[in-house]
């Protein structure tokens, strides 16, 4: 079991940054790639970025070149560098991990989410 506590949400103007964080817990030494997820109200979860245990990144291209993903092993911790907000990045985030299990099997843990939104 993993478990994923986010924080670093909040309130930002348009332009603006904020770091989101989210520490695992748990069997926290089996996960492999992990990513940030955001939902917006009346809208589907998606991808906002990932990065492979071997460091690889991919972004969503609205926000590419004003989010940055990072990961600190050590730490057990994840991070979500986010720059030059945007009203439309308002949404609650959500980091994953995923964890592999048996064959091409993985199982995917989920934070609890945290608000962000960007007044304009």
């Amino acid at each position: 079991q993993v478990q994923l506590v986010e924080s670093g949400g909040g309130l930002v103007q348009a332009g603006g940054s904020l770091r989101l964080s989210c520490e695992a817990s748990g069997s926290s030494l089996s996960i492999n790639a992990v990513g940030w997820y955001r939902q917006a109200p009346g809208k589907q979860r998606e991808l906002v970025a990932s990065i492979t245990g071997g460091g690889s990144t991919n972004y969503a291209d609205s926000v590419k070149g004003r989010f940055t993903i990072s990961r600190d092993n050590r730490k057990n911790t994840m991070y979500l560098q986010m720059t030059s907000l945007r009203p439309e990045d308002t949404a609650v985030y959500y980091c994953s991990a995923d964890v592999p299990l048996r064959g091409n099997i993985v199982r995917r843990y989920w934070g609890q989410g945290t608000q962000v939104t960007v007044s304009s």
